[in-house]
């Protein structure tokens, strides 16, 4: 479960990022939040990374109070998240299996193991054979899969999506969204996107935000422009 308590965050020079925001998460719920650039989307994601500290209130991941002056273990949050960008962020100089399988290694589990999570984390997202492929050989959706994949492998239980699909065409968006529908039955994700389309097809809870607040927090809502 995620719990946002009142929380608020300015930056030095006194911008205001997000004021008294309020939420909790059930396990495996799917949660789209929408709004105009600059509206907190992306902030919230960060904080959930523990890369911002907010002014005020309290965030609970999975019963870590990651907002606590004492909080020590943020390596330990971070194994619990997958995230996947709008650009990818794969690395080109190594192929997709190895791309997938960093965050595995830094955590020093077995060759084995890995293998096996990798063809796994492959499989799930419709790129059983692609394991010895560059970057530069697939196009911008199968980058995007590799990035889903590489977001999940280790079995985690949170996935944050920041705007995935921004970069894709329509026919590659809805085999994207088909995976995290798939996702979904035993993940929580956030799914931060201006694509009307996605949101108002997929009927899930929809959180709007505008200059920092929360105006619409909705179970099968729609992204109203």
């Amino acid at each position: 479960m995620i719990s946002f308590d009142q929380i608020s965050l300015k930056f030095p020079l006194g911008n205001t990022a997000l004021e008294n925001i309020s939420f909790d998460i059930k396990d495996n719920e799917f949660v789209y939040f929408v709004g105009p650039s600059g509206a907190g989307k992306t902030t919230i994601l960060r904080l959930l990374l523990n890369e911002f500290r907010p002014s005020k209130g309290t965030i609970v991941v999975d019963s870590l109070e990651i907002t606590a002056k004492k909080f020590k273990k943020t390596a330990e949050l971070r194994r619990k998240i997958g995230v996947v960008f709008q650009d990818f962020k794969i690395l080109h100089n190594k192929n997709v299996f190895e791309n997938i399988a960093l965050s595995l290694r830094v955590k020093n589990v077995s060759n084995s193991t890995i293998k096996q999570e990798v063809k796994r984390a492959l499989q799930l997202v419709n790129l059983p054979h692609k394991e010895e492929v560059f970057p530069a050989q697939l196009s911008a959706g199968e980058l995007q899969r590799v990035a889903i994949a590489r977001a999940v492998v280790g079995d985690r239980k949170i996935i944050l999506a920041d705007e995935p699909t921004g970069n894709l065409d329509p026919q590659t968006t809805w085999e994207v969204m088909k995976i995290f529908r798939r996702l979904e039955k035993d993940r929580i994700i956030l799914f931060a996107t201006h694509n009307v389309d996605i949101v108002n097809s997929m009927q899930r809870r929809v959180i709007a935000l505008k200059e920092g607040k929360i105006i619409k927090d909705q179970l099968k809502g729609e992204y109203e422009l």
